[in-house]
């Protein structure tokens, strides 16, 4: 399968590494696969969560560990059966980032709505409304 990129271009996507979200994401419901894609750099920081249902969709994540991060998240049974979720299994937190609306540079990162992704299973889901004291700004001078 292929995918067109407006950063990246043409990209050929492994069927392996593609991640499922059974319920879509908030306000992209209907999209459900995606492909994380990066530029190709060592320990790149930005990835993409790019929608293979629709290549216009692309969203800029970051790993939740890499802000300093760290989640206690509890998942209900119906989470923890749509992730595939079971013991040993390997989960990665993103966390969405966003420009900040004054066309400055600053970014923001979405602490209250981490998307959790199993590894081993290659699905995810968007966990809203977790309650965070933390928003972290990156506001370059």
């Amino acid at each position: 399968m292929q995918i067109a990129h407006t950063r990246f271009g043409d990209v050929e996507v492994d069927p392996a590494t593609i991640l499922t979200f059974p319920r879509g994401l908030p306000g992209f419901e209907s999209y459900t696969r995606y492909k994380l894609l990066h530029e190709e750099k060592p320990n790149p920081t930005v990835l993409w969560l790019q929608s293979l249902d629709d290549a216009e969709v692309a969203i800029s994540v970051v790993q939740a560990d890499l802000l300093g991060v760290n989640y206690q998240i509890e998942l209900s049974d119906e989470e923890t059966a749509l992730l595939q979720l079971e013991a040993g299994h390997e989960t990665v937190l993103l966390l969405t980032l966003a420009k900040q609306p004054d066309n400055s540079k600053g970014i923001s990162a979405n602490t209250m709505s981490p998307i959790i992704i199993n590894a081993t299973s290659r699905r995810g889901l968007q966990k809203i409304g977790l309650h965070a004291d933390i928003v972290f700004r990156n506001n370059p001078a």
